[in-house]
């Protein structure tokens, strides 16, 4: 009996360390509120380089967005507007797409009129530093690019109000 507890003990104690180890670096990808916001960088649709660090002292709205979103499609407007009354005070809104080819890109930014830099990631590198799964997901970062929030779904000006308003009335 003991011959045959001992070979599963051991099997299951291997398949824990092993699980342990991998979680770990799933969980390392995980960024939480608080967190320092991971740099990104790379060229908007306009051919302009945008990143993170550009930002410094400012407050940023990180939108990861596809094309087919209804609720993309749906607060796209709350956020030109927003970005429209508070650029002047520091706000920042970079939406990233990670699904779409360039030409489906362009068509919603003009179809809805964006005004903000817009980033294909491509590699997808964007999206992993910030452990995005699922669209829309909006990752809002502090002036000194700490995670304020990160909010899946659709956004509301009242929720980016509430975010960010102590950094944009000051100005």
């Amino acid at each position: 009996m003991l011959k045959k507890i001992i070979p599963v003990f051991l099997f299951c104690t291997v398949l824990c360390v092993l699980g342990a180890c991998s979680g770990e670096n799933q969980a390392a990808k995980k960024i939480k509120i608080g967190d320092p916001a991971p740099e990104f960088s790379g060229t908007d649709l306009n051919g302009q380089p945008v990143s993170l660090a550009g930002y410094l002292g400012k407050p940023v709205v990180l939108r990861f967005w596809s094309t087919d979103c209804k609720f993309c499609r749906a607060d796209t407007p709350i956020f030109n507007q927003y970005f429209e009354k508070y650029k002047d005070a520091g706000l920042r809104v970079v939406y990233v797409n990670r699904h779409s080819d360039e030409a489906t890109v362009h068509q919603f930014v003009d179809d809805l009129d964006i005004v903000f830099p817009v980033l294909i990631d491509k590699d997808g590198m964007i999206s992993a530093r910030y452990n995005i799964k699922l669209e829309p997901q909006t990752i809002i970062i502090s002036p000194d690019h700490k995670i304020l929030a990160a909010i899946l779904g659709g956004v509301s000006e009242d929720e980016l109000k509430n975010l960010l308003g102590e950094y944009l009335s000051k100005k």
